[in-house]
């Protein structure tokens, strides 16, 4: 599996993590969980997505948060400490300050991992020393409107496709959280993300992901 395939994993595991965390913590809170998986879609009819349950908030724990805090401010702060770490021990001297928005600058952070032996720039740093920072900024995002994400997914999947790559998959829904699409097949992919007509059309289409949505797929 190359860099950017593994890259691009590691992104879709992000996605659906931070889908899943606030319905977590709302269950944990209520006592129960109501599990209505909704079935994954192939064609580019958008889906309807239920409202999505929104935990309360709790008490503020460093060393174990378990909701995420309010606003973009304590998501760009948790970000920056993530950098930080990972330019201190996680061997990536010239890894990118987050965006203004809190989100991480992917398409440098792809750069990067896809270097000879830096592919742990998307996971953590080297050995997962960056990981409690990373969890904690990914616990911070506010939470994401998973309709919008999934058109913007399908709008870009719908882009690849009419700039020449036409295996690019559309995105699917499944329990109400948008799941990005891409290669047909991950684990042995059938699409060259190193071939000039891919890099065409990703910079050709790389407009149609809202922020935060860009790596995914």
């Amino acid at each position: 599996m190359s860099p950017k395939t593994t890259f691009r994993a590691t992104a879709r595991l992000r996605l659906t993590t931070l889908a899943v965390l606030p319905l977590l913590a709302f269950s944990a809170a209520c006592g129960s969980g109501g599990d209505s998986a909704a079935g994954d879609r192939k064609n580019d009819e958008i889906a309807s997505v239920p409202e999505a349950a929104t935990a309360s908030p709790s008490a503020k724990d460093d060393s174990a948060p378990s909701t995420r805090p309010a606003g973009k401010s304590a998501f760009y702060d948790a970000q920056l400490l993530y950098v930080r770490c990972m330019r201190d021990k996680g061997g990536y001297r010239d890894y990118p300050d987050p965006k203004l928005s809190g989100h991480l600058d992917w398409g440098k952070i792809e750069e990067i991992s896809s270097r000879p032996g830096q592919m742990e720039a998307a996971k953590g740093g080297k050995n997962g020393v960056c990981a409690p920072e990373l969890q904690k900024a990914m616990l911070a995002e506010p939470q994401r409107d998973q309709q919008k994400d999934y058109e913007s997914m399908l709008a870009h999947a719908k882009c690849m496709r009419d700039n020449g790559v036409s295996q690019f998959t559309n995105p699917t829904m499944s329990g109400g959280n948008a799941q990005p699409g891409g290669d047909p097949n991950p684990a042995s992919p059938t699409i060259d993300h190193d071939s000039p007509a891919y890099k065409q059309a990703r910079e050709a289409c790389k407009t149609k992901l809202l922020d935060g949505l860009d790596g995914m797929q």
